[in-house]
């Protein structure tokens, strides 16, 4: 989470130095390739990025993309803090998925998160409110509800590559496809960059790279449950980006909205884990894949 945190802090950076969206979208990609290559040569196993699925790994690819692109902007236009509460929004835009197109049976707990968690939105971006000093841009909270979004669609395409390929199979593909779908933009949007510029994108690739590998072996070695709660620990090192770079103070309102989506997020996450350990270890298994691909965007 602190790399995280970390590489949409540099995105932020780079934004403002002058870098187009298309073109951070296009280096986190590109820059993961080498890194990802690298390593898995150094340990003998590029074997393990052989795959018989590469159409359902460039349909995740386009999802993550354009997820991807949401997450960027969110840290562009707005507080790193609240991009990344709502980005917390995932588990809720889930849960109406596996109800409204699933047509899975969804609970009363898990229904009281999701209406828990979009009051907390409605507190933080106070629709209406012409009374506040900075309103946040509409384009901004779109692009942070909509990665929240998309990262929801992108777990359920997880869940299913997940029961064929390795995780770094798949962290490998998204990077390679997502890197040439946003190279089709550089020819509009590319320009010249100085040092610092290179510097920063190299950091963003390499930061979002550390971030999965560290993610995948958290849920290699450790619960779902506990590394899933871990995910809200990025609020903090947001928080401190925001105040120490750009003296971003979070607003009374940004205190009262965010607790209520973690505790929201946080229902829904026990919620499945204790349902998931009533159905089966596979059920279980599956939902760290699912967070193994959320964050993977």
């Amino acid at each position: 989470m602190a790399m995280l945190a970390t590489m949409f802090m540099l995105v932020k950076l780079a934004a403002e130095a002058g870098v187009s969206l298309p073109e951070l979208v296009f280096w986190r990609q590109g820059m993961s390739v080498p890194f990802i290559l690298a390593w898995l040569a150094l340990r003998g196993e590029l074997g393990i990025l052989r795959t018989r699925r590469i159409g359902s790994h460039a349909k995740r690819a386009l999802s993550g993309t354009l997820g991807l692109c949401c997450n960027l902007g969110a840290a562009t236009l707005l507080p790193l803090a609240v991009g990344t509460t709502l980005g917390f929004t995932t588990p809720l835009f889930a849960v109406l998925i596996t109800a409204l197109v699933l047509r899975e049976r969804v609970g009363p707990w898990r229904w009281t998160a999701v209406v828990l968690g979009f009051v907390g939105v409605l507190v933080i971006t106070q629709p209406g409110a012409a009374a506040q000093s900075a309103p946040l841009p509409a384009l901004g909270l779109a692009a942070g509800l909509g990665a929240g979004l998309m990262v929801a669609i992108i777990s359920f395409q997880i869940r299913d590559l997940s029961r064929t390929e390795a995780p770094i199979t798949c962290v490998f593909w998204f990077v390679f496809f997502g890197g040439l779908i946003a190279a089709t933009a550089l020819p509009f949007y590319a320009s010249a960059h100085g040092p610092r510029e290179w510097m920063l994108l190299a950091a963003i690739g390499l930061t979002g790279t550390l971030a999965q590998f560290l993610l995948t072996s958290a849920l290699r070695f450790g619960p779902v449950a506990t590394v899933v709660v871990m995910d809200y620990s990025s609020l903090i090192w947001a928080t401190l980006y925001g105040w120490t770079i750009w003296g971003h103070v979070p607003s009374t309102a940004m205190w009262l909205g965010a607790p209520i989506i973690v505790a929201a997020g946080l229902i829904i996450t026990s919620r499945e884990h204790f349902l998931s350990r009533r159905v089966s270890p596979t059920s279980a298994a599956d939902e760290g894949a699912t967070e193994d691909a959320a964050q993977g965007t």
